[in-house]
């Protein structure tokens, strides 16, 4: 089944937002690979875990690194040529896995248990970045108003 988006009509209403349609566009094309199972989990408001199944894989295996903006989590584990199996049902194979992450999004850690790597996410995002209302008044109220602004910050940096 073949989906072809035409994001042509949001470009029209939205400024900024090049990089997600080219996310969209991107997993289009990228092989769907199932191994290791993980589940990623909104654990609050600002707060997410994603938890990956890694049966028989030690500390020592697996790297879990932050880019800018991607979550690489990677494991190699070394074969036993000198093991001979009669059923090979544990999947030990090499594997990378890739989450691309939203700005202002920090891994907190990471921690391995029962076979099960959790990784600890946390959206912060920084003050001057949050909404905030801009008063609506003359140019003259405006430079008023920035004057006592930046007296105020002053005042605060002097004090501390």
């Amino acid at each position: 089944m073949r989906n072809d988006f035409d994001f042509a009509p949001l470009y029209r209403s939205s400024i900024g937002f090049d990089r997600v349609f080219n996310l969209l566009s991107a997993q289009r094309f990228q092989a769907v690979d199932t191994w290791p199972p993980y589940d990623i989990v909104k654990a609050g408001e600002d707060d997410y875990r994603i938890t990956m199944a890694v049966a028989g894989f030690g500390e020592d295996d697996l790297s879990v690194t932050h880019e800018r903006n991607v979550l690489v989590i990677a494991g190699t584990k070394a074969e036993k040529e000198d093991a001979q199996y009669l059923h090979h049902g544990i999947a030990g194979r090499s594997f990378e896995r890739r989450f691309e992450l939203a700005d202002h999004v920090k891994v907190l850690g990471a921690s391995l248990k029962n076979g099960l790597l959790s990784v600890e996410l946390k959206r912060e995002i920084p003050e001057e970045m949050k909404p905030r209302r801009i008063a609506i008044g003359t140019d003259e109220s405006q430079q008023v108003d920035e004057q006592t602004a930046s007296l105020q910050i002053e005042g605060e940096k002097q004090v501390a």
